[in-house]
C-alpha cells in the first residue's frame, strides 16, 4: 500500500489552469520577520503591495496556516545544468500555483562548490526565471522577488553541513511561529552520489516526527538489473518506499500526462477497441537530429537503450498496454496496473532488437576519451526494439520502440494503428474522412516537435470524436498542406493543450501533493530491468549498422518484424567497421554431414542448424500422424532449444500440432510458472504462438500437494503412468535432448545414482547448480525412443563435444554416453563452434 501525508487545500490537476492562479493580480508577503536569504532584499510594507482582494484572499488562509505548515525544498545540484535549464523554473511555478493556498516555502539551493561562489552561480541561475505569458511585467517582478527572498545557497559537504541546514530550517519555522510539514530533497547529481547523501540526510537532516520527508531521485536508476537492485538496496536503508520519487520527465509531458485520463474519459468507445482484435501494432517513437557530441562519456556507458527505451519509451508502453483501473485518481490502483503489464512482457532475444550508431560516432569518442585510434565502439545510437505482451488483450500485438541520435527529424509520439477490414467500391476521391471506414484508423499521442511543433492528441475522423476536458484542451485548427503519419490534418480529430506546460513543472507539483502514480516505484524500476537486461546482454557484442546521419540516412535503418524477429530492410551502403577479416560466415559453409560417436551427424551455422532440425522434426511428425494418427515429442529445457521453438512457431506452418502430443525430458522443481521451469520456456516460446488442444500437453508433476518434487507424492511414478498410457510401447517418436560441459544429458548428471540404468521410466535427480532438485526421463526410457536427437550449440561446448567423441559407453561418468535408442535412430545436430571451435 502507498501511504502519503496530503497537504490539504487543492491539488493540482492535469492541467495548470491560469484563472486558479491564487497569485494572478496579487502579491503574498511573507510573514513579519521572514528570514532573507542572501539573494534578496526584504519587501517594502504589506499596506504598499497589497491589493484589496490579495489581502481577502490572504486573511481566508490564515485559518489553514496551522494545518498547511511550512515546506523546505533543497534542490541539490542547485548550480548544475538540470537545475538552470528545468528545475528553478519548475520550482518558481510550483510557488506561484501554492504559495497563495497559504503553504509556506523556503527554497534551499545545494552543491559541493563554496558559499560565495556557489551564491554567484546560483544567482545567474535564478535571473532566468519567468512568469505565466498573461503576466504584467511589473507584477513579475515583484513575483521574482518573493521567490529570490525565500531563497538561498548552502555548501553541503558533509554531516555537520547538513545538520546546519537542519537547524537552520527548524530555527526559521520557529520564529515564523509555524508548524514544519515537510521537507523535499532533489537529487539532481550523479547517481554515484546518491548513497552519501542519503546517508547524511537519514543521520542528519530529516524532520521531526509529524512532518514527512520527500526526496527525488534522477535517472539513471543503474545499468542493468544487479546494478538497479544494489542501488535500490541501498537507497531503501535509508529511506522509505513512500517517501522516494524517481524522476521520469517523459511522464511530466502534457501528452503523456493525458494518456490515461484520454483512456478514462472515452471509455465508452475504447473499451471494444482496445485490443488484439482491432489494434494492428502500435509505435512508441523517440527520435532526435542531435548527436552525441559532448556525452560521449555517459553515452558509451549507457547507449541508446539504456538511455531512452528502458526508461521513457517502457513507460508510455505502460500507459498504453496496462489494464485501466476502475479510479485513474488511485495511485496505487495505477502502479499496481502497472506493475501488471510488466509482469505480462515477453522476454526479449537477440533477434528483437536491430541497432545502428552514426558514422561520426567512434571519432567523437576517440577525441573526446582519448582513444587510440584504431578504437571502435559498439555502442548503438540507434535500436528499434519488438515487444510482444503475453496476455489476452495484446496476444500477437507488434508494439514497435525506435529512438536514436543523428536522425533525420525530432519527434515524439505513441501511435495506435487500428486494422482496417474495409473494402469501399468507390475510389478514393469520394471517401469522406469522417464517414470511409477505408481510410487508416489511429490514435496519436503527439509528444512533441515535429511537422507540428506542439504537444497533441489525434484521433482518425473515422474512429470517434473524442473526449477531452475543454478548459485545458482546445481542437487545432486545419494547416493545409500539413501531413502526419500518410494523411492531411484535416483527417483527424486534433487537439492541442490550450495552455503547455514544462514537464519539471508538472512533476514538481505532483511530488507536492503526493501523486505517486507519475514516478517510477522500486518494483516496476526492478521488473523494467529485468526484462531489458538479457537483451542488453546478448547484444553487448554485436556490431551496429553505421549510418551517415540526418537526411542522408535515406532508408538505412528501415525494418520490418516477423515471426517475432526485426531486421533491416536494406543491406548496409558500406561496413565501416569490420569485425575479424578471418572470421568465416554463414555463406562460406553448407550444412555439413558427417559421423559422430558413430551416428549421423549434422553440422552448420546456428540459424541454418536450427532450420534443418526444425524442418526433420516436422518430417518426423508427418510421417508419424500419417502413420498412427498421433505424434509423441519430448522436448528438453534450457537455452539451446528456445531458437529451435521459435522456429518450430513462426516456421512451420504445416506442423500437425492437433495431433503432436508434448511432454517434457526433464524439469526443475518450481513451480510451473517459475521462469525457471522448463515448462514455463517452453510456454513462452512455442506453446502460445501454436494450437495444441491442451489436453496433448504433459508438463511434469513437480508440484504436488503444494510440495515441489517430494517422494511421498509419488510424482515420477504418476508422469511414468501416464506415459505408459498413453505411449504405446513407452517408445516416443522423438526425444530431443542437450549435452552439459560436464557431460549430462535431460537431467541426468555425472554419478547419478538414480536414471542411468534399472526398470524405473521417471527418476527424481540432484543437479549441482541451483535449483538442485529435478525431474527426469531415464536413460532406458530415453532409448525406447524412435528417434532422438542431441542439440549441441556454442563454444562452450566445443571441449566437451572432443571428450565424448572419444569415450565409450561410460554414462555414469558422462551420462550423454549412454544414449544409444535400442531399435530407434540417434542423431547429433552441432553448430560449428560447438563442434569445430
Amino acid at each position: 500500500m502507498l501511504a502519503c501525508h496530503f497537504l490539504p487545500g487543492r491539488k493540482r490537476g492535469l492541467e495548470p489552469d491560469s484563472d486558479l492562479n491564487p497569485l494572478a493580480g496579487q502579491v503574498r508577503v511573507p510573514p513579519s520577520g521572514m528570514h532573507a536569504g542572501p539573494l534578496s532584499h526584504r519587501l517594502p510594507g504589506a499596506c504598499k503591495m497589497l491589493t484589496v482582494a490579495a489581502c481577502l484572499a490572504l486573511l481566508g488562509c490564515l485559518q489553514a496556516q496551522e494545518l498547511r505548515g511550512h515546506v523546505s525544498i533543497i534542490l541539490l545540484g542547485a548550480t548544475g545544468d538540470l537545475a538552470k535549464k528545468y528545475l528553478w523554473q519548475g520550482l518558481f511555478q510550483l510557488y506561484l500555483d501554492e504559495a497563495g493556498n497559504g503553504h509556506h516555502f523556503s527554497f534551499h539551493g545545494a552543491a559541493l562548490t563554496p558559499p560565495q561562489q556557489g551564491q554567484e552561480l546560483m544567482a545567474k541561475a535564478l535571473e532566468t526565471l519567468s512568469c505565466p505569458k498573461d503576466t504584467m511585467p511589473s507584477h513579475c517582478a515583484e513575483l521574482k522577488e518573493q521567490f529570490l527572498q525565500l531563497s538561498q545557497y548552502h555548501q553541503l559537504r558533509t554531516a555537520e553541513d547538513y545538520q546546519a541546514l537542519s537547524r537552520h530550517i527548524e530555527a526559521h519555522v520557529q520564529q515564523e511561529g509555524l508548524r514544519e510539514a515537510g521537507r523535499i530533497f532533489y537529487f539532481s547529481v550523479p547517481a554515484f552520489a546518491y548513497a552519501d547523501i542519503a546517508r547524511h540526510i537519514n543521520s542528519s537532516c530529516r524532520p521531526a516526527p509529524g512532518a514527512w520527508l520527500r526526496v527525488v531521485l534522477e535517472k539513471p536508476f543503474g545499468h542493468d538489473h544487479h546494478s538497479a537492485q544494489q542501488l535500490a538496496t541501498e537507497l531503501g536503508s535509508f529511506f522509505q518506499e513512500e517517501e522516494m520519487f524517481r524522476v521520469d520527465h517523459y511522464l511530466g509531458k502534457q501528452a503523456v500526462a493525458q494518456i490515461l485520463p484520454f483512456r478514462d474519459q472515452n471509455r465508452q468507445a475504447l473499451d471494444g477497441l482496445w485490443n488484439r482484435h482491432h489494434v494492428e501494432r502500435v509505435e512508441i517513437i523517440m527520435k532526435e537530429t542531435v548527436d552525441a557530441e559532448g556525452r560521449t562519456s555517459f553515452y558509451e556507458e549507457y547507449g541508446v537503450i539504456r538511455d531512452t527505451l528502458q526508461n521513457h519509451l517502457t513507460e508510455l508502453l505502460m500507459l498504453i498496454a496496462m489494464e485501466l483501473p476502475s479510479d485513474i485518481g488511485s495511485s496505487a490502483a495505477v502502479l499496481e496496473h502497472k506493475l501488471q503489464a510488466f509482469r505480462a512482457l515477453r522476454g526479449l532475444q537477440k533477434g528483437s532488437a536491430v541497432l545502428g550508431q552514426y558514422q561520426t560516432y567512434s571519432g567523437q569518442v576517440r577525441q573526446e576519451l582519448q582513444k587510440p585510434g584504431s578504437f571502435h565502439s559498439l555502442t548503438p545510437t540507434f535500436a528499434g526494439v519488438l515487444v510482444h505482451m503475453d496476455n489476452l488483450r495484446w496476444e500477437g500485438v507488434p508494439f514497435i520502440l525506435t529512438s536514436g541520435k543523428a536522425l533525420d527529424e525530432r519527434v515524439g509520439y505513441v501511435r495506435i494503428v487500428f486494422k482496417n477490414r474495409a473494402y469501399c467500391a468507390q475510389s478514393e476521391g469520394h471517401w469522406a474522412a469522417e464517414q470511409s471506414r477505408c481510410l487508416p484508423q489511429q490514435i496519436v499521442f503527439y509528444i512533441g516537435h515535429g511537422g507540428l511543433g506542439h504537444p497533441a492528441i489525434l484521433v482518425s475522423r473515422n474512429l470517434f470524436r473524442p473526449s477531452l476536458p475543454s478548459q485545458s484542451w482546445e481542437e487545432v485548427e486545419a494547416r493545409p498542406g500539413l501531413r502526419l503519419f500518410g494523411r492531411p490534418l484535416s483527417d483527424y480529430y486534433a487537439f492541442r493543450p490550450v495552455r503547455e506546460w514544462d514537464a519539471y513543472s508538472f512533476l514538481l507539483s505532483q511530488i507536492f501533493h503526493c501523486r505517486k502514480e507519475s514516478f517510477i516505484t522500486t518494483e516496476n524500476l526492478l521488473a523494467s530491468w529485468v526484462f531489458w537486461t538479457p537483451l542488453l546482454d546478448s547484444v553487448a557484442h554485436e556490431i551496429p549498422r553505421i549510418y551517415p546521419g540526418g537526411s542522408e540516412n535515406g532508408h538505412l535503418l528501415d525494418f520490418e518484424f516477423g515471426g517475432g524477429q526485426l531486421s533491416f530492410t536494406q543491406q548496409p551502403l558500406e561496413q565501416l567497421v569490420l569485425g575479424p577479416a578471418s572470421s568465416p560466415r554463414p555463406s562460406d559453409f553448407r550444412v555439413l554431414r558427417a559421423q559422430y560417436r558413430e551416428s549421423p551427424l549434422i553440422s552448420a551455422w546456428p540459424e541454418e542448424l536450427i532450420s534443418k532440425l526444425a524442418s526433420d522434426i516436422e518430417a518426423t511428425a508427418q510421417q508419424a500422424v500419417r502413420r498412427f494418427g498421433k505424434f509423441h515429442l519430448a522436448l528438453s529445457g534450457g537455452s539451446s532449444p528456445v531458437a529451435l521453438f521459435q522456429q518450430l512457431a513462426t516456421g512451420h506452418f504445416s506442423f500437425p500440432w492437433a495431433s503432436t502430443h508434448l511432454w517434457l525430458v526433464d524439469e526443475r522443481c518450481v513451480p510451473l510458472s517459475d521462469p525457471d521451469s522448463n515448462f514455463q520456456g517452453l510456454q513462452a516460446h512455442l506453446l502460445q504462438h501454436i494450437r495444441v488442444p491442451y489436453y496433448n500437453i504433459h508438463p511434469m508433476p513437480v508440484h504436488l500437494h503444494q510440495r515441489l518434487c517430494a517422494e511421498e507424492d509419488q510424482g515420477a511414478q504418476t508422469y511414468a503412468s501416464e506415459i505408459s498410457a498413453l505411449v504405446a510401447n513407452s517408445s516416443f517418436d522423438l526425444v530431443l535432448l542437450g549435452m552439459g560441459i560436464d557431460g549430462h544429458t535431460a537431467s541426468l548428471f555425472p554419478q547419478s545414482p538414480t536414471g542411468l540404468d534399472g526398470e524405473q521410466l521417471v527418476v527424481l535427480t540432484k543437479s549441482p547448480s541451483r535449483p538442485h532438485q529435478r525431474m527426469s526421463l531415464s536413460l532406458p526410457l530415453i532409448n525406447r525412443a524412435k528417434k532422438v536427437a542431441v542439440l549441441v550449440m556454442g563454444r562452450t561446448k566445443r571441449e566437451i563435444t572432443m571428450l565424448v567423441s572419444r569415450v565409450g559407453h561410460q554414462p555414469k561418468k558422462w551420462p550423454i554416453s549412454g544414449v544409444l535408442p535400442r531399435s530407434g535412430q540417434l542423431v547429433w545436430y552441432m553448430d560449428y563452434e560447438a563442434f569445430l571451435g
